[in-house]
Order: C-alpha cells, then sequence, then structure tokens
C-alpha cells in the first residue's frame, strides 16, 4: 500500500495527528466535534509562494482572494495583512473584505446575477465592478448616475476554453453562464466607453476550478492578450488584467502532486509580459485564487458515532453533507486519517457516513484504516475550501465550529450554532 503523504504543517506524533503545533485530538476535546481548524501559517505559506512566483516574472502584481472558497473573516484578515485583495460575489462577500481590512481599489464584485443593491454599494464604495452582460452595464451606468459618481469597471470574457475538470466548476465554456463570448467583447466595451458614468479600466476571465494542468491557463492567456491587443486599439486604458483562478490541488496524498505555484506563473506569464511589452503598457496582473491558498490549511474533525457491519462496514460519524457537501456534490475525494491512532496500520476497509437522512450522505468510500471503534476521531484532510462555506443546517442541525491555529496557539473563530441561533430569523405568523 502506497504511503499517504502529509503536507508540512501536518504531523504525526504520539500516534495523534497534529496541525501546526497542536494536538488535533486535544483541538477536538476542548471546542467539541465537529470542527473545522485552519493552520494560519499555512495561509500565509501558500499565499508568498504566489507571490514569489509572480513577482519574479512580473512586478505589478496583485493577488484577489476568491473570498466564496471561504469567507471567514479571520481568512480574510490574515491575507488583508499579507497584501491581498478579493474576488467577491456578493454584498456580503464585500462588506467582510471591506472590515477584514481590505481596500476598497483591491476588491473586485463578480457575478453574472448582480441585484441593484450590489450595484450600488460598490459604487458608494468605491469598488470596481466586473461585468458579465451589457443589461448589467446600463443598469450601473444608470445606478453610478443617480449616486452622482463614475465607477470603474470589466466586463467578464467567456474565453470558450474546454478544460479538464467536474462540469459543474468549469466557467471557460462556450456553454457556461458566466462572461461575455469572446466574439462580443469588443462590442461591449466600445459601448462602455460611451458611457457617462462608467470608465473601463480592465478585463477579467475565469476559466474554473479545480484545474490539475498549467496549460489551459496558459491558452487562456494567450486568448486574453489577443483581446487586450484589440481593445487597446480601440482605446481602452488598462489599469488591471484579471486572469481569475482555479490552479487545483490534489486530494489524493499518494498521487503526484498538483502543479505548483510556479509552474503556474512560468506557464502564463511569458504571453502577458510581451504582450504589455509590444503595447509599451504595464497594468497589475490579478490572479482571484481561493482553493489554492486555503484547503489543505485546514482539516475538519469529526467524532465516530458508532461502527455497523452491513454489505460493508459503515463509521458513523458526526460531519454529514450539512458539514462538508463536496463528497456528495461532487463525488470528490478527501483523505481521512483516524486521528487518534494515526499511526496505527490499516487493518480493515470502512465507508464512513454522516448523520443526515440521506442515502447520499457519503463522506469517504472504501478506505483502509486501523480497526475503528466508536468514540475514535476521523480528520478529513484539505477541508478549508468549499468547506464550511457551503455547511448548511439541514435536518435542524447548527454548523459546527471554527479554529485557528498559530504554531502552538489555538483559538475559535466561530464557535457553534445552537437552536436559538436555527430559529433566530424565524417568524410565527399571528395565526399559529
Amino acid at each position: 500500500m502506497v504511503k499517504m503523504s502529509l503536507p508540512p504543517h501536518l504531523t504525526i506524533r504520539n500516534n495523534h495527528l497534529w496541525i501546526g503545533g497542536c494536538d488535533a485530538v486535544r483541538l477536538a476535546f476542548t471546542y467539541g466535534s465537529p470542527l473545522y481548524v485552519t493552520d494560519e501559517d499555512r495561509i500565509r505559506e501558500n499565499y508568498r509562494a504566489y507571490q514569489t512566483a509572480l513577482t519574479r516574472r512580473y512586478p505589478h502584481i496583485r493577488i484577489l482572494y476568491a473570498a466564496k472558497a471561504n469567507g471567514n473573516p479571520a481568512i480574510l484578515k490574515i491575507l488583508a495583512s499579507e497584501g491581498a485583495g478579493a474576488d467577491v460575489f456578493s454584498t456580503g462577500e464585500l462588506r467582510i473584505a471591506l472590515s477584514a481590512g481590505m481596500k476598497p481599489e483591491h476588491l473586485l464584485f463578480n457575478g453574472s446575477s448582480k441585484t441593484e443593491g450590489d450595484h450600488r454599494t460598490a459604487v458608494r464604495e468605491g469598488v470596481r465592478v466586473s461585468l458579465d452582460s451589457i443589461d448589467e452595464l446600463v443598469q450601473l451606468d444608470r445606478i453610478a448616475g443617480e449616486e452622482g459618481k463614475r465607477v470603474e469597471i470589466s466586463f467578464r470574457v467567456n474565453p470558450a476554453i474546454d478544460v479538464p475538470t467536474h462540469p459543474k466548476i468549469a466557467t471557460g465554456l462556450a456553454t457556461s453562464k458566466f462572461g461575455i463570448p469572446a466574439s462580443g467583447i469588443i462590442d461591449a466595451y466600445a459601448r462602455a466607453l460611451a458611457c457617462e458614468n462608467v470608465i473601463p479600466v480592465g478585463i477579467h476571465c475565469h476559466i474554473g476550478s479545480q484545474i490539475l494542468s498549467v496549460e489551459p491557463f496558459a491558452q487562456e492567456a494567450r486568448v486574453l492578450m489577443e483581446v487586450v491587443a484589440e481593445l487597446h486599439k480601440l482605446g481602452v486604458t488598462f489599469s488591471f488584467v484579471d486572469l481569475g483562478g482555479g490552479l487545483g490541488v490534489c486530494y489524493e496524498h499518494t498521487t503526484s502532486p498538483a502543479p505548483d505555484m510556479d509552474a503556474y506563473a512560468a506557464a502564463v506569464m511569458p504571453d502577458i509580459t510581451a504582450t504589455f511589452s509590444r503595447l509599451g503598457i504595464s497594468p497589475e496582473v490579478w490572479i482571484e485564487p481561493g482553493r489554492s491558498l486555503v484547503c489543505d490549511s485546514t482539516i475538519l474533525l469529526t467524532r465516530v458515532n458508532s461502527v455497523k457491519q452491513a454489505h460493508k462496514i459503515f463509521v458513523n460519524v458526526d460531519a454529514g453533507f450539512n458539514t462538508l457537501i463536496r463528497p456528495a456534490m461532487y463525488d470528490s475525494y478527501h483523505e481521512v486519517i483516524v486521528a487518534d491512532r494515526a499511526d496505527d496500520k490499516p487493518e480493515e476497509t470502512y465507508t464512513i457516513t454522516g448523520p443526515i437522512c440521506e442515502t447520499g450522505d457519503i463522506l469517504a468510500h472504501d478506505r483502509r484504516l486501523p480497526t475503528v471503534r466508536a468514540g475514535d476521531l476521523i480528520a478529513i484532510l484539505d477541508a478549508g475550501a468549499y468547506g464550511y462555506a457551503m455547511a448548511s443546517q439541514y435536518n435542524g442541525r447548527g454548523r459546527c465550529a471554527e479554529v485557528l491555529v498559530r504554531g502552538e496557539e489555538a483559538a475559535l473563530i466561530r464557535r457553534a450554532e445552537t437552536l436559538d441561533d436555527l430559529l433566530a430569523a424565524v417568524v410565527t405568523p399571528p395565526w399559529l
């Protein structure tokens, strides 16, 4: 059996799994389970790897964290302190990013279906908007005029690039709901240049998430630079060119690793720098990583309620797809470790199942693990992206706590929800 490799912030000491300088078993005992645990130092390390790889090839780089991956304010504060901005998809994400200390000029409000309230908030806060349609352009121009302001914008171009990822997270396909087709993008910018209250200053593209090859990003850069050259002729003055995000991570720790940040930078930057040099421009290059910044920083700890022998051996734990929906939604794979016997040899094949009243509530199929007993602690790895962010209160289960560790320190960054939280927004009609 191939041995699982762990990232440097996860270690095994005295048969327990540790994250940073903290014993995962002790953390679960202190804060309860299920429990998300995030290593602050790992997030900083991932961010700096991007920054170093990109600035080595071009000095004007801006990293916008994809806030949808993990919107805990503590995570955004960590990244803000490193100099990051954010890619936001709602007024809520925009407000959280600003409150975390991110500058308005370092945010980009994305999305294909923004409300009038979204646009008005962006205009009032001085946040740039990535437009997804001509309809949006007309609406934003009107709203900016009503507010007595001018707003800087980009358009999101759809490059019609097929990428090797799950179809639900491939966003640059010709059939995707996102962006304006490349064939119509010149007309979109021409119309924006004629508006009174919007100023086109950038261009935005995003081809998808969880892409484990750098070639699609290189292809994206080539297509985007062709569009930039045409828009430059049209008279667009670029402040930024946004490549979006999408660099994948390897969830299986027994296979070859995913491309690293240096491989990504080496793939995308040559065409970009050559085009900028030819056009005599030097805008910022923006990227929007989410998953690759936070995914491996976090583990999900879940307690074993019972073990059942049926047509296979089920390990029933206290976290289900209400806590981590990725396996149910995307058939995604996460490594699992018996955290309180992390060095024991595998003895049996188990399927890890949650407490939700759904047949599909399975977190991990057919894993070779040490003998598992009720009361054991299971760690699910790589849970930092689209974990808590996509959690729900299904079956009347409150969302779990989140803890941040820094070295040997640990602190709550979100408490577990109570029954009062489940009912906080409920209003009883007067006839009941």
